[in-house]
């Protein structure tokens, strides 16, 4: 006799575990695909100075509505190809 229970989540619960992230379009020279320049700050391990690490992503752009120097929201799916992990959620700003 097992006693398993099991969870039934919406889609929306799923949807937000998701990871999101804000960047800057760098490049929108493919169809369809656009890449986001996202930066961190971290404090460094040993001397604790705020530190940027800045991040590259290709970004799934189904309509081709994001150009160069637009803010972004991007969020993490399912792969579309070999480097895109990622979806355009919204424009934020032109």
């Amino acid at each position: 006799m097992n006693d398993t229970a099991t969870t039934v989540t919406s889609q929306d619960d799923a949807r937000s575990l998701r990871k999101t992230r804000v960047g800057e379009v760098v490049s929108d020279k493919m169809d369809k695909t656009i890449v986001v320049k996202s930066i961190t700050r971290v404090p460094h391990p040993l001397f604790g100075k705020i530190v940027k690490q800045v991040k590259k992503f290709h970004v799934h752009d189904e309509k081709n509505e994001a150009k160069v120097g637009d803010r972004v929201s991007i969020m993490e799916t399912r792969p579309l190809s070999r480097l895109k992990r990622w979806r355009l959620v919204e424009v934020i700003r032109h």
